[in-house]
């Protein structure tokens, strides 16, 4: 297995839901020897999608997972915008249902879903998908702690 990127943190969604406080080098998901992975992210613009697709195709690379052709995959706009919204998202939600995929790698939690509502809906059925999710923002390193875990 690849060590890991010293570009960017991750986590992948399991871990979190436990309340687990591993580090980024813990969350490896164990998928078999090169999983399939689908790149998804909401650009603000139109036209510069790629750029944010770049740096996660680049992430994917780096521990030798592989993106299915049309799993690259970019909306434009808000990131409050419902993901029942967002052709791009859908497509990546058919890609997992077809078994296409074994997780999503995203450059925040939030351009899966910004609302919390909608994140608990989203993160329900990526759960009941059996997918990873890894978040490559630093920032993301405490997504989905509850207040009380935060504090501790």
């Amino acid at each position: 297995m690849p060590p890991p990127s010293r570009r960017t943190g991750w986590l992948s969604l399991p871990h979190l839901l436990g309340g687990s406080r591993r580090g980024p080098a813990d969350a490896v998901p164990v998928v078999g020897p090169c999983p399939s992975v689908a790149l998804y992210a909401v650009a603000p613009l139109r036209g510069v999608e790629h750029l944010v697709l770049d740096d996660l195709s680049a992430y994917a690379d780096d521990r030798g997972w592989v993106v299915p052709a049309g799993c690259a995959v970019a909306d434009s706009g808000p990131l409050d915008q419902s993901p029942a919204m967002r052709a791009g998202w859908q497509r990546v939600r058919a890609a997992a249902t077809g078994r296409l995929v074994h997780g999503v790698v995203v450059p925040s939690f939030a351009h899966i879903a910004y609302r919390a509502a909608d994140w608990e809906r989203e993160r329900a059925w990526l759960l009941e998908q059996g997918l990873f999710v890894v978040a490559t923002g630093p920032t993301e390193l405490q997504a989905g702690l509850t207040p009380e875990e935060l504090r501790a």
